[in-house]
Formats: C-alpha cells, sequence, structure tokens
C-alpha cells in the first residue's frame, strides 16, 4: 500500500466550482483542498481542467461517496478502475469515502444508508475494505456516516464496529465529528464514548460541517457554519488524537470562500488551544 502522512496536511476546504475564481486568482489561508472523486472521473473537460489548475498549487484528499462498501452488491470493478485513474492523475494524500450501503441491485439511492452493526457485517466489509485497497494499491480511509435509524439486530456499537473494520481491514478512518454528534443526540448516546473509542493512530483526517437541529432529531446537511457544540466536540477530539489534519465542508447555501477561510481560521484556533491543554485518557 502507499500513502502519504496526513498529519501534516494541516486544515482544509471542500473544493466548490463556484470558488474556482477566488482560488485561482489569489492566495486563500488554505491547506489543502478535498474533492469529490465523482466530479472529476472523466477524462478531459473542463473541470477536470480547473481541478489540476487547483492541484498545482494545493495538495488533495479525494473523497468518493458512490463506493458502497457495506452494499452485498459485487464491488463495481468500473467504478473503481475509474477511481485508480483519478487518483493516478491527482496523486492524493488519501482516498476516503463512507462506512455505508448506497444501494442494491444495481441500484443507486444516492443516499449513505446505515448498516446492521452485526459480526457478519463487520466481517464482509472488512473482507470488501482489502478487496478495494488491493485493487487501488493503497489505504483508503472509511468515513462514519451520520444516522437516523437503527437495527433491531445490532449488536455492537457504532464505535467499535468503525474501530473494528480499521483492525481488520487495515484501513483508516475519517472521523466526522459533526455526523458523530448528530448520531449521538438522533440516538442518545454520549458522543465522547464516541470518540474515546476511536484508535488514535487509526484517524486519517477529521470532518467539520453545520446541521439543521430540528428539536428531536438533527439532520446532516452541510449547508450551515459549525456549531458551538461542534467545535466542542471537535476541541474534544483533538485533545485525545492530536493534531490530526481537519477540514470544513460546506454542500449547500455555499457561502464567499472568504467567509469559509475564517471558519477554517477558527478551526485552527480551537485546535492550537486544545493542544495545549493535557490529553484526554481513554
Amino acid at each position: 500500500m502507499t500513502e502519504r502522512a496526513v498529519t501534516s496536511l494541516g486544515f482544509g476546504l471542500g473544493l466548490r466550482p463556484k470558488h474556482y475564481p477566488a482560488i485561482l486568482d489569489g492566495t486563500p489561508e488554505v491547506d489543502w483542498f478535498e474533492i469529490l472523486s465523482e466530479n472529476y472521473m472523466v477524462e478531459g473537460g473542463r473541470p477536470l481542467a480547473k481541478l489540476m489548475a487547483v492541484r498545482e498549487r494545493y495538495p488533495m484528499v479525494m473523497h468518493g461517496v458512490s463506493l458502497s462498501i457495506g452494499s452485498t452488491d459485487p464491488i463495481d470493478m468500473d467504478y473503481l478502475a475509474r477511481l485508480k485513474a483519478l487518483a493516478e492523475r491527482v496523486e492524493p494524500a488519501i482516498i476516503s469515502d463512507h462506512l455505508c450501503w448506497t444501494g442494491i441491485g444495481g441500484l443507486n439511492m444516492h443516499d449513505l444508508l446505515p448498516l446492521p452493526l452485526t459480526e457478519e457485517a463487520l466481517a464482509h466489509v472488512a473482507s470488501r475494505v482489502d478487496q478495494v485497497q488491493s485493487f487501488l494499491g493503497r489505504t483508503i480511509a472509511l468515513e462514519n456516516a451520520s444516522t437516523y435509524v437503527t437495527f433491531a439486530q445490532d449488536a455492537i456499537p457504532e464505535w467499535e464496529f468503525l474501530a473494528e473494520i480499521a483492525r481488520r481491514a487495515g484501513c483508516r478512518l475519517l472521523l466526522d465529528v459533526n455526523n458523530v454528534y448528530v448520531s449521538a443526540f438522533n440516538h442518545d448516546f454520549r458522543a465522547t464514548d464516541y470518540i474515546d473509542a476511536i484508535p488514535r493512530d487509526s484517524v486519517a483526517y477529521i470532518h467539520l460541517a453545520g446541521h439543521e437541529h430540528n428539536k428531536t432529531y438533527i439532520i446532516d446537511t452541510h449547508d450551515h457554519p459549525v456549531v458551538e457544540d461542534v467545535w466542542q466536540l471537535y476541541a474534544y477530539a483533538i485533545q485525545r488524537l492530536g493534531p490530526v489534519a481537519t477540514m470544513i465542508e460546506r454542500d449547500d447555501k455555499i457561502p464567499p470562500l472568504e467567509e469559509l477561510t475564517q471558519e477554517l481560521a477558527h478551526a485552527r484556533k480551537v485546535a492550537a488551544a486544545a493542544l495545549k491543554r493535557p490529553a484526554q485518557v481513554a
């Protein structure tokens, strides 16, 4: 497997087309960008040209939404081949996707669906991660998705399931702190218990994002700034995990780049302050 150190990347943003001019015409305070892999899995054209223009200036991470690692359908080898080709072009620090499934029987529901948290599912996912990593020739990272339902068959806490996937498959983790917060509220567990269970050396990088709070449940919408409770949970995570690369996602109601770089500057401050406090002990 080949991969680059990610902890040294610093603080990044999701690359969005509306920000191309501000990025290419200026020098925004961003250390790296995360791209949505599926947007650039093409042979050529303007999107790929813009991507490579940004890539000449900044390191990148590739993040996907269609690997469907938890599905019982065979892994889509055409998708995987196109993903590998893009990685060879972009040379990302890491490739990531979600611990979920997106469809079955050839149907893609374009949603990140939760897995039953069972030993059978764990063994199934670990085997598929090994297949993907062997094909790509590199380690991948899996992200904890936000969830809204659970299965009656669940037998393993999600945080233990995620940590065990990393251990068995030798993959890394993309820890989405906002998703931890969302799922903790929706399912009434302690978000800090989730953070405590994550192996320190398994986390490739961290996601931060906003959400929509509906009083009795929260939806992970990525269309608001990061809320204070999530900043506090992020500080807790950094205390425990150390200086992990961090990025902010915004997928809707996308503001000017300057507004996001200001939010990213706040992430730097929160992380710096957290690192000055005594490390958390699990």
